[in-house]
Formats: structure tokens, C-alpha cells, sequence
């Protein structure tokens, strides 16, 4: 299974994109050359995507592997870009784009993971290319 994030617009603070396969608006870090931790996004590139226990949310999540420079990076809800510390946020709802907020995230999050966990089931591998 192939996900594509398109990174559609940043400002300071924040990164908004869409994530197709499943229609949904992301929210990550801000973009930066520089790296400062638990404030940047990832670099685009392809990544794939494991389902492991996350210890900090205590419950299975969508993991990124070999992430440059980054580790730990999952996909999972939340509202702002201060519940991402370098994760993809997914949401149903994207708010205006000063505000730098997702609504309905659980909504968006619940039917793309059942995707995941299906294909990873099924015996596919699950890809992530973010642009």
C-alpha cells in the first residue's frame, strides 16, 4: 500500500499538507534546514510504515523507519502542531491556515490505521512518500 502526503503550505510554527489513499488534511512541524528537535518535520522523501506499541501513548501506532536524522516518528491524532514533536498529525477537518489546527483528527485517524493494519496483515508492504 503506497500513502502520498503532499506538503501544501508551511509558516512559522507549522506544515499543512493532504494525505492521499485515505482524503485527509495533515499537520506536522515547521519545515527547517536546520533541525531542532521536536520542532522540525521530517525530510520528504519514502518511508515505510510499521504498526509497533508506542510507549508514550500506550497503545499501537503507525511507525516511520530510517527517518533521517529523526526517530520515533508515528502518524496519530491530535489538533495542533504542539501534539507533533516531528509526527504527522491527521485530521478530517483543517482549520484557516494561520490557525495551524486539525479537527476531527480520531475520525480521520481510526479508518486510515484499520487501512494500515489490513494491508500489513495481508502481507503488503506499507509505504509512506512525502513531497
Amino acid at each position: 500500500m503506497d500513502l502520498l502526503l503532499v506538503r501544501n503550505h508551511g509558516t512559522a510554527g507549522y506544515t499543512a499538507g493532504r494525505l492521499y489513499q485515505l482524503e485527509c488534511s495533515t499537520l506536522e512541524d515547521q519545515e527547517r534546514a536546520q533541525k531542532i528537535p521536536g520542532k522540525t518535520a521530517i525530510p520528504a522523501g519514502k518511508y515505510q510504515v510499521v504498526v509497533t506499541f508506542s510507549n508514550r501513548f500506550q497503545k499501537p501506532l503507525p511507525l516511520l523507519l530510517n527517518v533521517p536524522g529523526f526517530s520515533g516518528v508515528r502518524i496519530h491524532s491530535g489538533n495542533t502542531a504542539n501534539d507533533t514533536e516531528g509526527c504527522i498529525l491527521v485530521g478530517a477537518e483543517d482549520g484557516n491556515p494561520s490557525d495551524a489546527w486539525l479537527g476531527r483528527s480520531r475520525e480521520a485517524f481510526t479508518p486510515l490505521f484499520a487501512k494500515i493494519q489490513a494491508a500489513i496483515a495481508a502481507g503488503e508492504k506499507v509505504w509512506i512518500t512525502i513531497t
